[in-house]
């Protein structure tokens, strides 16, 4: 493997620093203390292609990787904008309907994701399954029409105030032996019998977690991603895009921290010289500079191994997972200490960045189950759970 980034993956990144870095995290703090969404930072991304650009081709999108689109994500969080939603919808929902959606599902939906005119969210998580996923209790039925009933609720669902339809993981009933299995359907916002109530949250941000109620809401027979067969494979092809993109929202959130310090650093002069020259400031955020491009390398090889098929991706991905929340939260606490009082003051925009980074040490899976993964997967140790 070539660390080096190819002349188009650099063109890429350069593209999508300068796009994101029109709007920037000012725009981004009053869109979340306005309640507004960051929706022209969306339709400028999704229309230079950037959103799309690992659909398929034949479906309008640029056909790279996830190498590409962990890009797109991390330059955008660099500039102060970390987009959720990006991890939702292009890496989550788009890759499970291009890897295991039916033929009429990829025409239907796989165009709207390539050029960023329609989003999805994703819903996993309920109050009493937390991690153990085998424990969800949404249910879909058959109906006598052959279409489906849905009942049951999710938790933490990002952005459902925003999207247009919700890709909802629940458990299908099998009428001939009785079995609930695994699958999953698109669930439009509008639907009957679907509500949603807002968390209350301490992170601000544009982008709400809310509550989603499915009250045996009618789905269509088509609504059910993959077809009767897909079951876990369907869902396991976007949990590894997931662990990825959040790396480098993660990454991309560190190194707009770290250059908020750098600056301060620089710049602030207490006793005649700039902090910068005390190592008490230099060595916390060099130490920091150091696992976030760690962190960086980790991320860019899972993307790489997920797009070459190499069995190894998943480990990779929890890998660049932990090593990114770790570094973000590493980075935002030295900007934060290098600003002394004003790291928690709004006008200076670092102190803002601690509960985003630390939610990443929470999900999409928490610290300890990617520990639980490495010590019996990869260690070899007994199960602890």
């Amino acid at each position: 493997m070539d660390l080096r980034e190819t002349d188009e993956q650099q063109l890429l990144r350069e593209s999508v620093a300068v796009l994101a870095g029109r709007f920037g995290g000012e725009y981004f703090l009053a869109k979340a203390k306005s309640g507004e969404k960051t929706t022209e930072l969306w339709a400028e991304a999704g229309k230079a292609g950037y959103l799309g650009v690992a659909v398929p081709p034949e479906y309008g999108g640029g056909g790279a990787g996830m190498v590409e689109l962990a890009i797109v994500a991390e330059e955008i969080a660099a500039a102060g904008c970390p987009l959720l939603l990006i991890v939702v919808s292009p890496a989550i929902v788009a890759t499970v309907i291009a890897t295991s959606g039916t033929a009429e599902q990829k025409e239907r939906w796989l165009p709207g994701f390539a050029d960023g005119s329609l989003r999805m969210s994703f819903a996993i998580t309920e109050p009493d399954a937390g991690s153990n996923s085998h424990r969800i209790t949404t249910t879909a039925r058959r109906d006598a029409g052959g279409g489906w009933r849905l009942s049951g609720h999710k938790y933490y669902i990002s952005g459902v105030d925003e999207t247009d339809a919700t890709l909802v993981v629940a458990r299908m009933e099998d009428a001939a032996s009785g079995t609930l299995r695994p699958a999953m359907f698109v669930v439009p916002r509008d639907t009957p019998g679907v509500t949603y109530q807002p968390i209350d949250m301490a992170i601000v941000s544009p982008e709400k977690q809310f509550t989603l109620f499915f009250d045996d809401a009618p789905l269509p027979a088509d609504a059910l991603v993959g077809g009767e067969e897909a079951g876990l494979s369907a869902l396991f092809a976007g949990l590894n895009p997931e662990r990825i993109t959040v790396a480098a929202y993660s990454n991309g959130l560190a190194r707009y921290a770290l250059g908020k310090g750098v600056a301060y650093a620089r710049d602030r002069d207490v006793w005649g010289t700039p902090i910068g020259a005390h190592q008490a400031i230099a060595h916390p955020l060099a130490a920091a500079h150091i696992d976030v491009e760690l962190a960086r390398m980790a991320t860019t090889r899972a993307a790489f191994l997920y797009d070459v098929g190499d069995r190894g991706a998943g480990d990779a991905a929890n890998v660049a997972k932990y090593a990114a929340a770790e570094a973000a939260i590493k980075a935002v606490d030295a900007a934060v200490q290098a600003h002394g009082g004003n790291g928690m003051s709004l006008e200076y925009g670092v102190g803002g960045l601690i509960g985003a980074v630390r939610a990443a040490r929470i999900a999409p899976v928490s610290r300890e189950m990617v520990l639980n993964h490495v010590s019996q997967h990869t260690l070899g140790l007994p199960k602890s759970y």
